[in-house]
């Protein structure tokens, strides 16, 4: 199994959209979240937020419940029910703190439920935790698969083999590949869903440019004979499996 090594203060760059139509608010949590390291992006109602979010998926959504025209449970509805946005994680943010209204907001498909007013170091915490949970190739976490360690603090790769452990050169679209599938352990994934996770949903490339770094990925692995945790999936696409054998 993949042996994740959480750092609390580790650092992390993410794409999010915040959806919400008070400009003070708006303002104080793009200041915060760009603060962090984030790339944010920012929408005042419903309808702005589905055009940017089908023009950039984004890496989490900050979505505020009362919003003009439709509702932010309306939006989290339809992010939802679109096979290519249903994975993005949603944090809500709103005033309104029944439960009734947490437990909506959560059965909509909501990750998580922030009850204002909130305090940026907890929204930090919140956003953190989420992207763990739901994307850990946004984290820095140390991940290690089968002897084969990857560190994304310090892009470094080393494998355990026979001789010991050695390092491993690896291009950066190679190690954001490795992460990724180190994160996804043991799950398909189609070469056009690699496109959009590794490369992201904006970048146009062909689909078999996933095939040329696949190869190039598991040369970078041979010393170490981790090339046997890429695995090909006739007529899918690609998996990283948990065992050398």
């Amino acid at each position: 199994m993949a042996q994740f090594h959480p750092s609390s203060e580790a650092p992390m760059s993410a794409s999010i959209l915040v959806v919400e139509d008070e400009p003070g608010i708006q303002e104080l949590l793009k200041f915060n979240l760009s603060h962090h390291g984030h790339d944010v992006t920012v929408a005042s109602d419903a309808e702005e937020a589905l055009v940017r979010i089908r023009d950039s998926v984004p890496d989490l959504i900050l979505l505020d419940w009362m919003l003009p025209g439709a509702s932010g449970v309306e939006l989290a509805r339809k992010v939802r029910a679109d096979p290519r946005l249903k994975e993005v994680p949603i944090i809500m943010l709103t005033a309104r703190g029944d439960e009734r209204d947490k437990v909506l907001g959560l059965e909509t498909g909501a990750d998580d439920y922030i009850t204002k007013p909130f305090s940026p170091r907890e929204l930090m915490a919140r956003i953190k935790a989420v992207l763990r949970r739901r994307a850990p190739q946004m984290t820095e976490d140390m991940v290690e698969i089968a002897g084969l360690r990857l560190d994304p603090l310090a892009h470094r790769v080393h494998g355990k083999h026979a001789g010991g452990d050695r390092p491993l050169e690896l291009g950066p679209t190679e190690f954001r590949l490795l992460h990724f599938l180190m994160t996804h352990a043991e799950r398909v994934y189609s070469r056009s869903q690699l496109l959009d996770q590794v490369w992201g949903d904006h970048v146009f490339v062909e689909e078999r440019t996933v095939d040329v770094h696949i190869r190039r990925l598991r040369s970078a692995l041979e010393p170490t004979e981790h090339d046997r945790l890429i695995q090909t999936v006739r007529g899918t696409g690609y998996r990283l499996s948990c065992n050398l054998g």
